[in-house]
């Protein structure tokens, strides 16, 4: 199958020029000005960008937490995800405790092949790691599963001591691999929630009140610390404030390999969503919190001077009956986790047109930064010549409401939209997944066809 996207206005990290895309099976095969060649079919993008598809490197699909089961699997979640102009995401397997990171992957494989519309990744989340288990993480590298995750959150559960910590990124940095790191201080964290529920303080919004930034700017501090000397590349996942901000930009300074995300919520949601009537606020119950609105300025800028490295959604839904619903008399039993893998590309857009930063660098932290990060570039994050045509025609123009009654704009099987009523310019027209067509202005083509990225160690380049 060959396609010819004609007259677009080609924007990468680096570039922004007018010309035709000519697409050969699965790759780009020829860029220029009036290309005469014969294509099996031609896409109109006359007045529209022609950008990489987008790349979220942080999603929880089919995955088990609190009782339940985020309500995206691999099939409808990255059926939504094409919706919203992401042609790659890389989500999170799981090691049960106490069992091998290797079966953790068997089964996030399972999950996920056969499902997939668009192509996909995995980090580890590793839950434990003794030393007669190290040699794994070297497994994994080779099977092309080159991050890992661990968390300072969630005593019982996800929780590692920092002896863990320091073992698990001694040995990744060895490897030439990469640490994710959810970073909260969850030891004291979960003191503070002690003493609320002990008072009677059982309302969603003492989700956010028991856990100040000062406990996610300290988890930062220590993670940064212990990669400093354990030698081994960082990534703070989820960053949603001002306090934590300032630790990664004084380890940058100090010369540490350290780098952020942040997440739609934390630049356009706010506290006072949890201050909603009738549980409402249930909703946006996810870790770490929404913040103070003040700090969504902090976040933009850190996204303008590259303070922050990329944009991901930490996509982890759950329905707002049955599920959050779980939370009604305790928020600690609320399911933590809000939708938004369709919403990352158009929101993102928002910050171009309210002067945050311009469209190279828009494609950079939707794209780009997270195929460089996590070893999928050129292969994808880019529109080149060799590179996977994973290509999303945007039209700048196009306004639209952001609802889950809008069918447009919600593909999730979640029944409530975190951005509800959010009016936005700029939306995905069509989207290509490795040359085929999955969404057609606006309508679904494709079903299935995604495949498993085996990613490259840090610092690699993928062909």
């Amino acid at each position: 199958m060959s396609i010819l996207i004609q007259g677009g206005r080609v924007v990468t990290a680096a570039d922004d020029y007018v010309a035709d895309v000519f697409i050969d099976g699965e790759k780009v095969h020829t860029i220029g000005k009036d290309l005469r060649v014969q294509a099996d079919e031609v896409i109109d993008a006359t007045g529209k960008l022609v950008i990489p598809g987008g790349i979220d490197p942080h999603t929880h699909l089919d995955m088990p937490f609190g009782g339940t089961t985020s309500a995206d699997d691999f099939e409808s979640g990255t059926i939504a995800a094409a919706f919203g102009g992401t042609t790659c995401l890389v989500d999170f397997a799981i090691q049960s405790k106490g069992e091998s990171t290797l079966k953790g992957l068997d089964v996030w494989h399972a999950k996920a092949e056969g499902k997939a519309t668009v192509d996909y990744g995995f980090h580890m989340i590793v839950t434990d790691m003794p030393d007669e288990r190290l040699p794994e993480m070297q497994k994994l590298a080779d099977a092309g599963v080159t991050s890992y995750k661990l968390f300072m959150a969630y005593p019982g559960v996800l929780y590692v001591d920092d002896g863990t910590l320091y073992r698990t990124f001694r040995q990744a940095g060895e490897n030439k691999t990469r640490i994710c790191m959810h970073a909260e201080n969850g030891i004291v964290i979960d003191e503070i929630i002690k003493a609320a529920v002990k008072d009677g303080k059982l309302e969603p919004k003492y989700h956010s009140l028991t856990r100040p930034t000062r406990m996610e700017a300290e988890g930062v501090h220590r993670a940064i610390a212990i990669a400093e000397v354990a030698d081994v590349p960082l990534h703070i996942v989820h960053l949603s404030c001002a306090d934590a901000l300032e630790q990664v930009k004084l380890g940058r300074m100090r010369g540490v390999d350290v780098q952020a995300e942040t997440c739609p919520q934390y630049l356009f949601l706010d506290y006072s969503y949890y201050e909603k009537p009738n549980f409402e606020g249930a909703k946006w119950v996810m870790t770490p919190a929404l913040r103070e609105k003040w700090n969504q300025d902090v976040l933009w800028q850190g996204l303008r001077m590259g303070h922050l490295s990329l944009v991901a959604t930490d996509h982890c839904p759950f329905c707002f009956k049955g599920q959050k619903e779980l939370g009604r008399e305790n928020f600690t039993k609320i399911p933590n986790g809000a939708p938004g893998v369709e919403n990352r590309l158009t929101l993102l857009y928002q910050g171009v047109l309210r002067g945050h930063y311009d469209l190279n660098r828009f494609v950079e932290i939707s794209s780009t930064a997270a195929a460089r990060t996590f070893g999928m570039f050129p292969k994808k994050g880019t529109v080149a010549v060799g590179s996977d045509a994973d290509i999303v025609v945007f039209d700048p123009g196009k306004r639209v409401t952001i609802s889950v009654n809008e069918p447009a704009t919600h593909h999730m099987k979640v029944d409530y939209s975190a951005y509800e009523g959010f009016e936005v310019q700029g939306y995905p027209e069509t989207v290509l997944s490795r040359g085929r067509v999955i969404v057609e202005k606006g309508k679904q083509r494709t079903r299935g066809g995604g495949r498993f990225v085996k990613r490259a160690l840090a610092g690699e380049l993928l062909r």
